[in-house]
Order: structure tokens, then C-alpha cells, then sequence
């Protein structure tokens, strides 16, 4: 296993200063950040200074895991609005937001290893994560209320227009589990 990189060595509060910095310098002005990163270790009395090469490397990095981040939650505000869960996904924010902590931090770890792709089994787990979240959020049973009742719609569209009797549609409804 290759000993880690010198930029995870960094101690975290300074390392979430350095994150914040790029992201207030527009992931740009690398050699300035650079300066400002080693004169922060040496005020902390830490002997290690950065090449701006390093920094720049990292900031990369970020940048990309920065746009991943805004992209995904841009997909799942999205998705409740789609499927009119507005306001339930304001009471239930926090516990994404708590998944979406967990999948940065997962997906992190994996980008900051050689190669950087992302494990499978890491996106099984968000995956189940959020699962678990809508199933205890009550957005698991809004949804599948809103699909009987397109399903139920449809049945009665079709008793309407002819193509089946009520008979039928009534059996349909009993065997979909709601009659």
C-alpha cells in the first residue's frame, strides 16, 4: 500500500481552510494559496511546506469532487420536485444531507487514491443508505400512493373508454393490492 499523500497528512482544521480557500479563489491563484497554506503550517509550528504543483494537483481534485458534489444535489432536489415531494424532503433534509456528508466522504477517500475510480460497493451503500432514508421518511409509500392512483386513474380511463368493464377493473384493482 503506498504511504499516503502529504496533503492528507494535513491537520483538519487547516485542511478545511485550504478547501475553503480554493473555493473562495475560484480554484484558482495557486501560488499564492500556495504561500498562504505554508505560512498557516509554520504559524502551527508544523515543519512540512507544499509546492505549488502539490496544491495545484489537489485543488484539481477537489474542484472535480466540488462538481460531483453540486451536480448530485441538483439531481436529488430535482427528483422531489418531480415527484411533488417538496415538502417532505424539507422535514426529512437533514437526514440527506447526513448521506450526502457520508457519500463525500466516501467518495473522497476513493478519488484520493491512485487511479480514483469510485468502488462499487461504495455506491452500493449509498445507494442503500438513501433507500433506508426514504423508506423511513414516509417518501417510499407518498410515491407508491401517487402510482395507485395513476394505476387506479388508468383503470378507470379504460372502464370509460370501453376497453374493459368495471368487473375487471375492480379485480385488477383487488389483485394490485388496492381495491
Amino acid at each position: 500500500m503506498p504511504p499516503p499523500r502529504k496533503i492528507a497528512t494535513l491537520p483538519p482544521e487547516i485542511r478545511d481552510w485550504l478547501e475553503a480557500e480554493l473555493r473562495a479563489r475560484g480554484f484558482g491563484g495557486y501560488v499564492e494559496l500556495t504561500a498562504a497554506l505554508n505560512e498557516k503550517l509554520a504559524e502551527a509550528g508544523k515543519v512540512v511546506t507544499f509546492h505549488p504543483a502539490t496544491v495545484h494537483r489537489f485543488g484539481q481534485e477537489y474542484r472535480e469532487f466540488a462538481r460531483t458534489q453540486e451536480a448530485a444535489s441538483a439531481w436529488a432536489q430535482g427528483w422531489m420536485v418531480e415527484n411533488g415531494l417538496e415538502e417532505e424532503a424539507r422535514r426529512h433534509n437533514i437526514l440527506f444531507q447526513m448521506v450526502t456528508a457520508l457519500a463525500f466522504k466516501a467518495m473522497e477517500a476513493q478519488m484520493l487514491k491512485a487511479g480514483g475510480d469510485i468502488d462499487p460497493k461504495d455506491l452500493h451503500f449509498v445507494g442503500r443508505m438513501l433507500k433506508d432514508i426514504m423508506t423511513s421518511a414516509g417518501i417510499r409509500q407518498t410515491m407508491l400512493a401517487a402510482e395507485r392512483k395513476a394505476q387506479s386513474e388508468r383503470l378507470e380511463a379504460a372502464v370509460a373508454a370501453g376497453d374493459i368493464d368495471a368487473e375487471a377493473a375492480a379485480k385488477a384493482r383487488r389483485i394490485m393490492g388496492f381495491a
